[in-house]
């Protein structure tokens, strides 16, 4: 029971104030419960690398500093999942649905706040899509867990494959990356079962729970009525990005696709080109990828997911509107149009605003790290060290959890930078923002307006 003081307090806040607060107390109490010694194997883990394993848990990341499936009990793999399962649908909306289950009433924070998460929704649908989201995510998480189940099944006991299962397929949905296996997925990087329920199950969890529900009621429930811009727009540039991925990795890895065949070359470049936009799993070593390809990489997990989704990024929308911003610039056009629509002055704004507040953060991240630790980049071996510390940054703004390998070399001060990067990601810029500096607009005086040479 909170103290009357701080439910008072908690009433009062802005529901973005209210998602940051419900995801830091969720990482704490994971932490704690990490740190117990029934959850690692040693009975022992440090401080911050049970607060590193937390967060990349409950922002569905997926980069470790610690082996999952060797470092960590059943027990332990069980928190980790249990975090992954409400990071990926989120406190609010875990919270929101046990107040409904046991009778209590919503208050209108947490209710706004269900409103921050699902930004695309009528208030008057919330809780409908709220129980809509309940059912396909269990529905969808299951039905991966049975196809996976018959796929390790026979290779291992029973129970392992049943545990394989579950956990790989909620750690997709969610987006998270986190895997029992020291090396990802790679042994299974031909199998066309693997890579298609775990690339199907990221894809449905990076498209956003609106747009599913949109798709759902649009051609499984008979609603009648246009697709929205926003649904458009996230399946288009979803797909768009997939393709492109695709394609750069089958180009700039020309050596392995060809030693693994044409069809297995190509399911492997689809199965990356999905995963490292929103997931972290892999079924190749990142760390030997060439170095043109890990800068698309990086440009897909920079654009990240899709809005009211389980990953991060600028999002698939965001990426949108700054393409079609871009063309209308460079066509001379007065408008922005997208869909037969005209974008607000605004939306552009804040998509132009999102970009630069996130690639600035990035940037401001790797000088931190190189800053703290100048000799750390000559512990990791070749010549790829800034890229190697581009690339983790990267990953861990887009919660995407993709590594060359650095991050459990990195210092302390170097992994809470990247701790930071995660729950900036997984919140979300505007949401940081409007914490920061407040949803207010200032006022200011307005003077007359005057050129300046660009470009």
């Amino acid at each position: 029971m909170l103290p009357a003081w701080l439910r008072h307090r908690l009433n009062q806040s802005h529901p973005t104030t209210l998602l940051l607060l419900s995801y830091l107390a969720a990482i704490i109490a994971g932490t704690l419960v990490l740190m117990l010694p029934p959850a690692t194997v040693s009975g022992h883990i440090s401080l911050i690398n049970a607060f590193f394993t937390a967060t990349s848990a409950v922002c569905v990341t997926g980069l470790i500093v610690v082996d999952t499936g060797s470092y960590f009990t059943l027990f332990g793999q069980g928190v980790i999942l249990f975090l992954i399962q409400i990071g990926g649908l989120g406190i609010m909306t875990i919270s929101v649905a046990l107040f409904q289950v046991i009778g209590r009433k919503v208050v209108f924070q947490q209710r706004m706040a269900m409103q921050e998460v699902f930004s695309h929704t009528p208030r008057e649908d919330i809780f409908y899509l709220l129980r809509s989201v309940l059912f396909f995510t269990l529905s969808i998480e299951a039905a991966g867990a049975v196809i996976l189940f018959f796929y390790w099944h026979g290779t291992v006991p029973f129970t392992q494959a049943l545990y394989n299962a579950v956990f790989h397929s909620v750690s997709a949905f969610c987006n998270a990356g986190f895997s029992r296996f020291s090396d990802s997925l790679m042994t299974g990087q031909t199998s066309l079962i693997l890579n298609g329920t775990i690339g199907g199950q990221i894809v449905l969890g990076g498209l956003g729970f609106p747009v599913v529900y949109e798709i759902f009621s649009r051609f499984f429930m008979g609603k009648s009525g246009k697709i929205s811009i926003q649904t458009k727009s996230v399946v288009l540039t979803t797909i768009g990005l997939t393709m492109a991925g695709i394609l750069v990795i089958l180009m700039s890895e020309r050596t392995l696709v060809s030693s693994l065949g044409w069809k297995s070359g190509l399911l492997t470049s689809a199965f990356q080109s999905i995963t490292c936009r929103t997931a972290g799993f892999n079924t190749l070593d990142i760390a030997s990828l060439n170095t043109a390809t890990l800068l698309f990489m990086m440009f897909l997990m920079l654009v990240g997911a899709s809005p009211g989704s389980c990953g991060g990024g600028i999002k698939t929308t965001t990426f949108a509107v700054l393409t079609t911003y871009s063309w209308s610039r460079l066509i001379r056009r007065k408008h922005v149009n997208l869909f037969s629509k005209t974008l607000p002055d605004e939306t552009v704004s804040k998509s132009l605003f999102v970009l630069l507040f996130s690639l600035t953060t990035i940037c401001l991240a790797v000088f931190i790290i190189l800053f703290i630790d100048p000799d750390h980049g000559a512990r990791i071996p070749g010549n790829r060290q800034f890229l190697s510390f581009l690339f983790e940054t990267v990953s861990a703004f887009g919660t995407v959890g993709l590594s060359m390998g650095v991050t459990p070399e990195l210092t302390l001060p170097g992994k809470l930078v990247i701790i930071a990067l995660m729950i900036i990601g997984r919140v979300g810029v505007p949401a940081i923002t409007y914490i920061i500096v407040g949803g207010a607009p200032k006022k200011g005086l307005q003077f007359a307006e005057e050129n300046l040479m660009i470009g």
